[in-house]
């Protein structure tokens, strides 16, 4: 694994909600640590409602996980563009987050929290 990143199992029960609807619930997600940023939590695919999520062609590139696609979030009242990312063919080092999910929480409208 790199030193820049290492990768656990987030201990507990996590939720994941956006405009007023919960997205998903695990006791299986992951904690990713990518140098001196905040952690991010990787939500396993099968535990996120995915009718809430609608694929953009948004990508991006991470020179030490790969190539990221992305989702919007579709509530009742709004859609939240671009907030989800997943690597769905990570590089080797990372492996452990393919068929993860992880929720840009830079605002109010989407909340990440362990329950």
């Amino acid at each position: 694994m790199s030193k820049r990143i290492t990768i656990r199992k987030a201990e507990g029960m996590w939720s994941v909600r956006a405009g007023g609807a919960v997205l998903g619930e695990s006791r299986n997600a992951l904690e990713l640590t990518e140098g001196d940023y905040a952690p991010v939590i990787y939500f396993p695919r099968e535990d996120i409602a995915m009718a809430f999520l609608d694929r953009t062609d948004h990508s991006t590139h991470c020179p030490w996980k790969g190539d990221a696609s992305y989702y919007s979030i579709v509530t009742k009242s709004q859609t939240l563009k671009n907030k989800v990312w997943t690597y769905e063919a990570p590089l080797e080092d990372v492996a452990r987050i393919k068929d993860h999910l992880a929720f840009y929480t830079d605002d109010t409208t989407v909340a990440v929290e362990r329950i």
